[in-house]
């Protein structure tokens, strides 16, 4: 990056040396930079509607009366005050926390306009906690008009970011356009307006222009690099060729049970790739549970049949643990004297000095772990084969990092999210793709459910019987602690409340993303061994242990998760022979069905639940549900914006049909855009 890029950036008004030191901490060096620094959200400022249009969890914009005096319940810091407000069609309970100063501010009878979320206050009736109070007169000239919200670090105010977008927008009136112009539909806007759009919309309509010309734009380029590692990676021949296949090739005789068909038809690709012509660079596809670490296990040995090693890198320790005994343990059964080791960074002292000898010289024919793979020290004798176990959770660079340790060894990577194969074609395009989509033989299909708040009686006790007969329940909040929302449950009293409600011989656990590495291990630990029967978790157990005795997975507010992420939670259960249970509790308050929770009880095939995602996630939302392990895009959203994925994979395919390596003048600005992303950026 240039000085004079840097300077530009410093030039705009307001930008002084501290406000360039806290972009500096968002990436934000230039102007370019600044731009595509996208809002989250927006301020619509609508005009005023009557109270009586109050609906629980709506956002409501109301112009009426304060009806009473505000009263102060606590003290100092912690005080609440509260007041009623009054129009003709009825009336509300305003409260604000932590700020006992506004109560000089309100006198009864003046008329204000309130905005904010409407909570179902129960004995209260409906309220407005810490809205946004304003003058009429002051709101009335804001009305019509969209103001953008960004994520800000501290320090940096909403309004002194919003003046510097828009002197960059003015100081690069002619920003370059990236994507030609002769491959864009008529009517969408240049690139300029697009930004301009993107930032300071007149209008709904303009937003929606300008939010689709830039995801395109997001896509094509993520496309365009994954093509170009494509390309990379097709001119290396075999370097580490296996041919044979000893006890891998009749699995059927190792394995204490039998392959599916997918898992047949995927094995076979796997060999095809091993003793191919070129390096293998698959992904390995399928719902959890669906027989992908059997597979792996197979590679594995193949590797070691032809003289290589292969590593297993996992996301976590606990479930490389996991990986490390059962695999362990298969190989002492078959009396196969393969060495396995394990390396995690809770592998200290001689055990550590053991394990990483045993690596340096080629002993350990299999060695299992985590992100302590790829750290300096560690060094193979004659890495041929890695693989990585929940890819989305590793980037690029991670796994190149791995392979660098061997010679350009085989790469394979596995991911249980379940994304539609055409989609998948396209965002893995460096990768050949293995679909399991069978689940074994011999597990009970789950029995799922959509309930209100109100059946939690009952599922405590189901959950309560299979614990009694040796069994254990998951049960996922979408917050840690209370506080964070007033609408959803969270981890810290939902763990209380159950430990109260259930029998003292029943220990409930939590399990959250601020707990410390080691605890998180500690308590996972403790639920494989049945030491805790209940967890009570965020979605942090996404990728979890196999548990085969988890017979439940309750999971509170389903309406606030994705269905891809509901998916993957209910994934925790039914790995055992046991009838397991998948309940999803809709806290949304709503009498209509929940379309995307009826698709969860309806089905437990991940690729047919991708499939209705597509359906059902129109452009309707601008920023969609997220759903956990997704391609992580500035603005685009793979299932909402699928349309805008295909014509971006179009697209990229007329660009490399004219410019094979994009090194054409007229495509300078959008290669300099494709080589900013990285693609472990985005989750891959």
């Amino acid at each position: 990056m240039g000085d004079k890029a840097k300077e530009a950036l410093r030039q705009l008004e307001g930008i002084g040396p501290k406000t360039a030191q806290l972009l500096g901490t968002m990436g934000i060096h230039t102007p370019a930079d600044l731009l595509r620094h996208f809002p989250v959200d927006y301020e619509w400022f609508t005009p005023p509607v009557p109270i009586r249009q109050a609906v629980p969890g709506s956002f409501l914009t109301v112009r009426a009366r304060i009806d009473t005096a505000p009263v102060t319940h606590g003290f100092g810091k912690n005080a609440i005050v509260s007041f009623r407000i009054r129009d003709e069609s009825g009336s509300l309970r305003i409260s604000y926390f932590h700020a006992p100063y506004i109560k000089s501010s309100i006198h009864k009878g003046e008329e204000k306009v309130f905005r904010g979320r409407v909570r179902d206050g129960g004995s209260y009736g409906l309220s407005l906690d810490q809205p946004e109070m304003m003058e009429p007169e002051a709101y009335e000239a804001l009305t019509g008009s969209i103001r953008p919200l960004y994520s800000l670090p501290k320090g940096l105010s909403q309004k002194r970011f919003r003046e510097a977008i828009r002197q960059a927008l003015r100081s690069g009136a002619s920003w370059p356009d990236l994507l030609p112009a002769d491959c864009l539909e008529a009517g969408m806007p240049s690139g300029a307006e697009a930004l301009r759009g993107i930032h300071f919309p007149a209008s709904r309509s303009q937003l929606e222009a300008a939010r689709s010309r830039l995801v395109l734009e997001e896509f094509t380029a993520f496309i365009l690099r994954v093509r170009l590692l494509r390309q990379e990676e097709g001119k290396g021949e075999n370097p580490c060729p296996m041919p044979v296949s000893a006890p891998s090739s009749q699995p059927e005789q190792l394995l204490p049970f039998a392959l599916t068909g997918a898992q047949q038809r995927a094995l076979k690709e796997i060999e095809a790739d091993l003793k191919g012509e070129k390096r293998m660079n698959r992904l390995l596809q399928g719902d959890v549970g669906s027989g992908k670490t059997a597979l792996a296990l197979l590679a594995l040995l193949r590797a070691v049949d032809n003289g290589y090693q292969g590593a297993l890198m996992a996301p976590t320790e606990v479930l490389a643990e996991q990986h490390f005994a059962k695999i362990s343990a298969l190989l002492e059964s078959w009396k196969l004297p393969v060495k396995t080791v394990l390396l995690t960074s809770s592998v200290k002292g001689t055990a550590r000095r053991e394990a990483l000898g045993a690596i340096a010289a080629g002993e350990a024919g299999i060695v299992i772990g985590t992100h302590a793979l790829i750290q300096e020290g560690v060094a193979f004798h004659r890495l041929g084969l890695v693989i990585t176990d929940e890819q989305h959770r590793f980037g690029v660079r991670q796994r190149s990092v791995l392979a660098e340790k061997g010679t350009q060894p085989h790469m394979l990577v596995m991911s249980a999210t379940p994304i539609p194969r055409t989609l998948a074609i396209i965002l893995y395009g460096d990768l050949d793709v293995s679909v399991l989509d069978e689940r074994p033989a011999g597990r009970l299909p789950l029995k799922n459910a959509v309930v209100p708040p109100s059946y939690r009686e009952n599922a405590y006790r189901l959950i309560l019987r299979e614990v009694q007969k040796g069994n254990r329940a998951y049960i996922i909040c979408p917050l840690v602690e209370e506080g964070e929302s007033l609408q959803a449950e969270n981890v810290e009293d939902y763990s209380r409340h159950l430990q109260n409600y259930f029998p003292p011989e029943v220990k409930v656990g939590q399990l959250h993303g601020r707990m410390k590495a080691e605890e998180k291990n500690r308590i996972m630990r403790a639920f494989a061994a049945g030491d805790v029967q209940v967890l009570v978790a965020t979605t942090v157990v996404e990728v979890g242990v196999d548990v085969p005795e988890a017979t439940v997975m309750m999971i509170e507010n389903a309406e606030r998760f994705g269905l891809a992420q509901l998916h993957q939670l209910r994934g925790r259960v039914g790995r055992g022979k046991d009838q397991s249970y998948a309940i999803f509790v809709d806290g949304s308050g709503k009498k209509e069905k929940n379309k995307r929770l009826e698709v969860m009880a309806s089905t437990n095939d991940g690729f047919q639940i991708a499939e209705e995602d597509l359906k059902l996630r129109g452009p309707g939302d601008l920023f969609g549900i997220r759903q956990s392990g997704d391609m992580r895009f500035a603005l685009g959203d793979i299932y909402q914006d699928h349309a805008l994925l295909l014509k971006a994979a179009e697209l990229a395919t007329r660009v490399l049909e004219k410019d094979p390596a994009l090194q054409a003048a007229e495509h300078s600005a959008l290669r300099e855009l494709v080589l900013q992303y990285e693609p472990e950026d985005m989750g891959l």
